[in-house]
């Protein structure tokens, strides 16, 4: 097993495992309070943060075999993130937590199973040329923890 690999997973892991226990301590009556920066309640940010990781890892693999990828800006996101927030404004702790465990262990199988060449290839995403490795690191494991800022904030309030 690639040590670079499973250190990255391990990394991952960690912090889908944070994820998942703020949304199961999140108490009731704050599962749905609103965070004003993301234009985002906790429980829409939570699910988010759950269906990123399977986009994220196809980034991942995508790089790491050398495959094009879309061509991605920051403003594409604008209206799916949108869209999203409409559609799952009512989903459940229980759902959430499904998704993170089952998104969250096929992403961390998908980093497992890099080779260091594979980590280490690169590839556009979002303009820049981009080793896999540091789209795990900023983009997969970034994605949680900032969204994570996000929901702690918002249960601060």
């Amino acid at each position: 097993m690639n040590e670079q690999a499973q250190e990255l997973a391990q990394r991952f892991e960690q912090a889908n495992a944070e994820a998942i226990g703020v949304v199961e301590g999140c108490p009731e009556e704050q599962w749905r309070a609103h965070h004003a920066g993301e234009g985002r309640s906790v429980n829409v940010l939570a699910h988010h943060i759950a269906v990123g990781h399977h986009a994220i890892a196809e980034w991942v693999q995508g790089i790491a075999t050398g495959q094009p990828l879309p061509a991605l800006t920051m403003e594409s996101f604008t209206e799916p993130n949108a869209q999203h927030a409409r559609q799952f404004v009512n989903v459940t702790k229980p759902e959430v937590i499904t998704e993170l465990q089952q998104q969250g262990a096929a992403a961390a199988r998908l980093v497992r199973g890099l080779s260091d060449e594979q980590l280490d290839r690169t590839g556009e995403l979002l303009g820049q040329q981009r080793r896999a490795r540091d789209v795990i690191e900023g983009i997969l494991i970034g994605h949680v923890r900032s969204h994570l800022r996000s929901i702690h904030e918002a249960l601060a309030t």
